[in-house]
């Protein structure tokens, strides 16, 4: 969309909801964080999807960056201020001061051209940063002009209260927070969606051009515009009053009254009182405040304010602002019958086009790669005990094809925990369940050993190259073992299950280093290899009753997953390294 640089008629007030309903509403792009708490001055930089899954070891900083955007929409109020606790090791030194940028794209009607940016995409863009100098004072907030190449003390938008209704609003729902804060929130989530619904509400249905909240809006606006101008003589009077008592003290000076109208009619009426109470309890019984429930009811009623959200439509008038989730935790006080559940409701809130959600868990049901809108960000404490954000995964570079959606989306479903591997360690890939509990019982077995040992279970060979190419986004090593099966069938045909050997390598070798990656191939399957005769049935259960009961068996076991990890290592024998098919098909032919 061509650049749109508009200023409303008679003020400056630009508002980022446009105009036209097929216009997208502005979302979050790029947040930047150094010198916050423990973040250091090493960014931390989160790139901004439709949904952003923050995972890391507890005390990383993950809820610091939730609280990151949450702190410059409250600007110009107390709750924008920082502690010297929000100083980098409670010290403030001039030289590392707390620092956030935030990037927002706009679609329509931005704040002059001085201001507009642009993605790699040709999005507009819009940065803004804020600097705290001390504790208890407000930051000084800078907007960066692309025409000077530098930041400027003049900002888009004006005011910080202007600015903030131009921004995705916050809605943050900390894990702990106290039952009057969770109350308000899902009080404020519910309010919005009455609100909408008012302000697109019209009496004479839908041939009615304006809403009635829009007429509304637009008589009280032209009110104050009335007032302040049969006023203008009386404010003459004034100022000429004043500035004869002012000149006898100050020659030559004078006062003025600037006396503009309000610039937003939605300050001066609200069909609602600033704060409603949201009352919960048995049909025909007492209802209380949601914040004198239980914990969980008040859990539970958020997830049914969201899942209300997410299926409630949106009005097709352009007139609904843009919302952003920050939430930490969703598991706490789920039960796992739930935790799905509460999954989808995520998933479907950017479905509305008005909600980014960006939440930290330590649960990897979270995660669902099979959509289109998911980044995935780990962060972590490094030696230096610095904070580090690195984005493991982006739906843009995984290069996933429509099968790939599919087998991502069964393995979801068979596998709530597959996605593990996001929360750091050593990875191997293992094509199914019999190798999966080998592996898994070995590192039971020796814990010191494989502490840090994410076994991932592909339940099927063709799976394999669909993981391979999303850890080919962040992990530089990880190893793949697999069933090398044979080229023929019994009947003498081609087998499907050899040809799926060609995708896993493509797979391996699209890596920007494929020579970190471990592949190993069990002639012809991974029972003939360790146990040298397939299992007929309990394949599973019977291994771990080998393995466990046999120290012989586990010796080779264990032999195999250290080849994995380490290609220093030699591979049990029936097993082989491989990084080209004909190595392969020369190991099964022997």
């Amino acid at each position: 969309m061509a650049r749109a640089a508009k200023k409303d008629a008679g003020n400056d007030t630009i508002s980022l909801i446009p105009d036209d309903p097929n216009v997208p509403r502005p979302r979050l792009h790029k947040l930047i964080i150094k010198n916050f708490r423990a973040i250091g001055a090493q960014p931390v930089v989160i790139e901004l999807d439709e949904i952003v899954v923050l995972v890391g070891p507890n005390n990383s900083g993950k809820s610091s960056i939730l609280r990151a955007y949450d702190l410059v929409m409250k600007q110009g109020s107390n709750e924008g201020k920082l502690e010297t606790e929000d100083f980098p090791n409670g010290i403030v030194d001039n030289a590392a001061l707390p620092e956030i940028e935030l990037q927002t794209i706009v679609f329509d009607k931005a704040p002059g051209d001085r201001w507009i940016g642009a993605t790699e995409d040709g999005e507009m863009l819009i940065r803004e940063k804020w600097t705290w100098s001390s504790p208890n004072v407000q930051p000084k907030r800078q907007g960066f002009d692309v025409q000077k190449g530098d930041w400027d003390d003049q900002v888009p938008w004006g005011a910080p209260a202007v600015a903030n209704s131009r921004r995705p609003l916050p809605h943050r729902i900390e894990a702990f927070a106290s039952p009057e804060i969770q109350a308000s929130e899902i009080s404020n989530l519910l309010m919005g969606i009455l609100k909408d619904r008012i302000k697109t509400h019209k009496t004479g249905g839908e041939g009615q051009e304006k809403s009635d909240y829009d007429q509304l809006m637009e008589s009280i606006s032209n009110l104050q515009k009335n007032v302040v101008e049969s006023t203008k003589a009386e404010i003459d009077v004034v100022e000429g009053q004043v500035s004869a008592l002012l000149e006898k003290v100050f020659p030559k000076y004078r006062i003025k009254l600037d006396a503009k109208p309000e610039v937003d009619p939605e300050k001066t009426y609200t069909p609602f009182k600033a704060s409603a109470d949201l009352l919960m309890g048995p049909q025909d019984g007492y209802f209380s405040k949601v914040s004198q429930q239980g914990s969980g009811a008040r859990r539970t009623l958020l997830w049914t304010a969201l899942k209300f959200v997410s299926e409630t439509k949106t009005p097709n008038d352009g007139g609904t602002r843009p919302h952003v989730l920050l939430l930490d935790e969703p598991e706490i006080c789920l039960h796992p019958s739930a935790i799905r559940e509460a999954r989808t409701v995520l998933y479907d809130l950017p479905k509305t086009k008005t909600w980014q959600v960006m939440i930290t868990t330590h649960s990897p049901v979270f995660i669902d790669l099979s959509r289109d809108n998911t980044t995935i960000v780990r962060v972590e404490r490094a030696q230096d005990n610095a904070i580090h954000g690195v984005t493991l995964y982006r739906p843009n570079r995984s290069k996933l094809d429509d099968d790939d959606k599919r087998n991502l989306k069964a393995l979801n479903v068979c596998d709530p925990y597959v996605n593990e591997f996001f929360f750091g360690g050593r990875v191997v890939i293992v094509e199914g369940d019999t190798e999966y509990t080998a592996f898994s019982l070995v590192r039971d077995l020796f814990p010191e050993k494989y502490r840090d040992l994410h076994v991932i279970r592909a339940r099927g060979k063709g799976i394999i190259a669909t993981i391979a190419k999303i850890l080919n986004q962040f992990s530089s090593s990880y190893a793949i073992l697999h069933d090398s099966d044979q080229p023929e069938t019994d009947k003498g045909d081609k087998n499907p299950a050899w040809g799926m050997n060609s995708g896993i390598l493509s797979a391996v070798n699209s890596a920007s280093d494929s020579s970190a990656i471990r592949l190993v191939a069990c002639i012809e399957n991974f029972e003939a290899a360790m146990f040298e005769k397939a299992a007929t049935s309990d394949k599973p259960y019977n291994a771990l009753v080998r393995i466990r009961d046999d120290e012989a068996l586990q010796t080779k076991v264990c032999g195999l997953l250290d080849a994995l990890l380490d290609s220093n290592l030699p591979v049990p024998d029936g097993c082989i390294r491989w990084n080209a098919l004909e190595q392969l098909e020369a190991g099964v032919a022997k």
